[in-house]
């Protein structure tokens, strides 16, 4: 198990801006944050990429869908909790197409696509089949969108594992993974 800083005061000097930015936004500090910020550049880089993948071609509904399935995969009960109250607050996702999401489907024929495709990445290690590649692309999604698809996977399996191997509190209504809702 790894420590978190208990407070922003408390943190490495280079993590306490990027600490305050989070609280700014989210009128709080949650867990996750607080356990990347033992290491600035572990909290930069996730910020960063975070960011810029905020800014990309994917809705919002969809990254949190992803986030979903790649949790349950994972079996990651700290991001699992994370992203149904993200996906229920913020992407106003129902309970019904949480649950499909978490299953590593949508009842959205596109979201439907791009999360069943997250999935394989996740199963495969990113060796996904030309079919694979082909049934995202049908539905809709353009190569930029694809990669979006797999740089999602790759920053939920890093938060995922990070979450599991320091045993984060959860700081939100627990969701268990492999629990159906």
């Amino acid at each position: 198990m790894c420590s978190r800083p208990k407070t922003i005061d408390a943190a490495p000097e280079a993590s306490q801006p990027l600490l305050a930015a989070v609280e700014q936004q989210l009128g709080t500090v949650p867990n996750l944050f607080r356990l990347a910020a033992v290491s600035p550049a572990a909290l930069e880089g996730y910020l960063g990429l975070s960011g810029a993948l905020g800014k990309g071609r994917l809705p919002a509904a969809t990254r949190e869908r992803v986030a979903l399935a790649v949790a349950e995969f994972n079996r990651c009960g700290y991001c699992l909790s994370a992203h149904t109250y993200l996906g229920t607050n913020l992407a106003k996702l129902s309970a019904e197409e949480i649950a499909r999401n978490r299953a590593g489907r949508s009842s959205d024929a596109k979201a439907d696509a791009a999360v069943r495709f997250a999935v394989k990445v996740a199963e495969a290690r990113g060796r996904v089949s030309d079919e694979d590649l082909t049934s995202v692309r049908a539905a809709g999604y353009e190569d930029a969108q694809i990669i979006e698809i797999v740089q999602h996977v790759a920053l939920n399996i890093w938060t995922n594992y990070l979450n599991e191997m320091a045993r984060t509190e959860i700081d939100v209504p627990v969701v268990t993974p492999g629990v159906a809702v």
